[in-house]
């Protein structure tokens, strides 16, 4: 028998889960959700907002939707990455928390009574924080450089570990959504807002189903994101072109020290290393001012951080305020 939607017209929590090609997951994790919201919340919402996926995980949702009115899901009209629709997911949500988590299970559901706790003991921001990462030397060697970056050149250096998996009370999530950002990198925000921010360790888990789509090009991606507050566009070209110099200079340099223990000293060799270094040092630059510049103008545009193609299970009247929501098209509710 379907459940129908609860009367509150604010949950005390809500779930906002976001997704792509999740088919071997998705109801795994509502059903995981489901137990662990009718273990700890008066009354709960679980949003699941889908980035175009092409497999059947737009099918499964509407079939939880229509058998569970609490379960609600935006389907975008197409994919708009990993920043703005997680993000527009939270600004969607009523309840008086938002918890927020991704469907692939590597943010485990078991964590949700814990930060609950932590809520109503006054806590405003509860992140998880994983103790640590399982990937290969590269993509762990560039995490290590990555989070020292933001610790050295930015004024709100990241948690280490913590990947925007946790809980934001209302009042944070109403703050962050005054901000404006075309490029919302949340767990950045959250630092620089300077609200306390609680932290529950924890390991990470194994999917239950399916493989990730986050390769190395696409966290690569996300950070740079992180750092120019922008998505990849032309712009970019800068800091694309600046990384492959990076690497070319140090293939040079360590043809240089072996051709110098072998054979013997090459200024050729040295000089290509020092001239391609330098130059991958002013398009980094370069790139970075480029960002700033579109983030600039993407604020002026004011685009909306996703388009809806549909939505399900949302009641015909919300009263939140959206972000940069103010020049998208508004569809009819579906049931």
């Amino acid at each position: 028998m379907p459940i129908t939607a609860q009367p509150s017209p604010r949950p005390e929590l809500s779930f906002a889960i976001p997704c792509f090609n999740e088919e071997a997951n998705v109801v795994a994790m509502y059903e995981a959700v489901t137990a662990e919201a009718e273990r700890h919340a008066a009354s709960y919402e679980i949003i699941f907002i889908d980035n175009d996926s092409s497999d059947r995980t737009r099918a499964l949702l509407r079939e939880i939707c229509a058998r569970d009115g609490r379960v609600r899901a935006i389907f975008n009209n197409r994919n708009y990455g990993q920043m703005r629709s997680p993000t527009y997911a939270i600004f969607q949500a009523e309840g008086d928390a938002v918890i927020a988590l991704c469907c692939d299970f590597q943010d485990p559901p078991a964590l949700i009574g814990e930060f609950v706790r932590q809520w109503r003991a006054g806590a405003q921001v509860v992140l998880g924080q994983r103790r640590s990462e399982k990937a290969g030397i590269v993509l762990g060697t560039v995490r290590k450089l990555g989070y020292a970056f933001f610790r050295k050149f930015t004024d709100t250096p990241l948690i280490p570990g913590a990947t925007g998996f946790g809980l934001i009370s209302r009042e944070v999530v109403d703050m962050l959504a005054s901000w404006n950002e075309p490029e919302p990198f949340v767990r950045g925000m959250l630092v620089e807002s300077g609200y306390r921010i609680a932290v529950v360790p924890y390991d990470r888990p194994q999917r239950a189903g399916g493989k990730s789509s986050n390769g190395f090009w696409t966290l690569l991606n996300f950070a740079l994101s992180g750092v120019g507050a922008s998505a990849k566009s032309l712009l970019r070209l800068q800091l694309v072109t600046a990384i492959y110099m990076i690497v070319l200079a140090a293939v040079l340099a360590a043809v240089t020290l072996i051709r110098f223990a072998v054979i013997g000293y090459s200024p050729l060799l040295l000089a290509l290393s020092v001239m391609f270094a330098l130059f991958a040092i002013v398009l980094l630059f370069l790139g970075l001012i480029g960002d700033q510049v579109r983030l600039i103008a993407e604020r002026l545009r004011n685009v909306p951080l996703v388009i809806e193609e549909e939505r399900l299970n949302f009641p015909a009247v919300r009263t939140r305020p959206v972000i940069r929501d103010s020049v998208a098209p508004r569809l009819h509710d579906q049931s």
